[in-house]
């Protein structure tokens, strides 16, 4: 590859939504980057670079891995990839649990290993982890929350093991964004979402690009001296209120 150490990073849903923004975003920055995800990356980029995968089907994520790291060789990694499978608990079905444990946590796992002996090597990588303000618990969430909330040990555990080859771990937690899976559950321009809204401590909804930032924060090569961090990009919806 032609960029420089630390500057191709993989990032999985980068088709749409706020893995676009990410995309998008470490692009300008300089980056090589490779979205993998179930549609090509629709980015006119001559740095952009899509490879076509169902993170869901394990043995699908581990062909895509091996292509990933033998074509490119990502230092940085981005895990963005989600779905929601809400329910609430009397009606959660557990091939719904396996299947997000597999996106969230086991897609992570796979593709941080690939990429470890060309991190190890330059001495440098970065792990940045999407997990979500619902880690903290939301109504309907069980799978979905179980699961985000699993990537914060997995990150805080990686940091520790990792820090001494110059590998990174952190975790960006969005709170609501306005996305096609935001509007998959609130209809857009509805009064549900006007009061959602007003819900929010700042009085708005979080954008895709308000994730990217912080995304590029953990990415950045001189951020050396944070790793095992969790940074919610809610708003304030993780800290809570009182109405007296």
């Amino acid at each position: 590859m032609s960029a420089a150490p630390g500057k191709v990073a993989a990032v999985t849903g980068g088709s749409a939504g706020i893995g676009k923004a990410i995309c998008e975003d470490l692009l300008a920055q300089g980056y090589e980057v490779v979205s993998l995800a179930r549609r090509k990356a629709e980015i006119d980029h001559p740095k952009l670079h899509s490879i076509e995968v169902d993170l869901s089907d394990r043995a699908a994520t581990g062909e895509a891995v091996q292509e990933l790291v033998e074509r490119f060789s990502p230092t940085t990694i981005v895990h963005n990839a989600g779905v929601i499978r809400a329910a609430l608990l009397p009606e959660v079905k557990l091939d719904d649990l396996d299947a997000l444990v597999d996106l969230h946590l086991g897609c992570a796992i796979q593709l941080v290993q690939g990429s470890l002996p060309a991190m190890r090597a330059q001495r440098f990588g970065r792990v940045v982890l999407l997990s979500s303000r619902a880690a903290l618990g939301l109504a309907t969430r069980t799978s979905y929350s179980a699961t985000k909330a699993g990537m914060l040990g997995m990150a805080r555990t990686w940091a520790l093991e990792l820090a001494a080859d110059g590998i990174t771990v952190n975790v960006v937690a969005p709170g609501p964004i306005r996305t096609d899976m935001f509007y998959d559950v609130v209809e857009a321009g509805s009064e549900k979402e006007r009061a959602l809204a007003a819900s929010v401590p700042v009085k708005r909804l979080g954008e895709s690009a308000d994730v990217a930032r912080a995304v590029r924060f953990f990415a950045d090569a001189d951020n050396s001296f944070v790793t095992g961090q969790v940074l919610y990009v809610c708003g304030g919806t993780s800290v809570g209120s009182l109405a007296l």
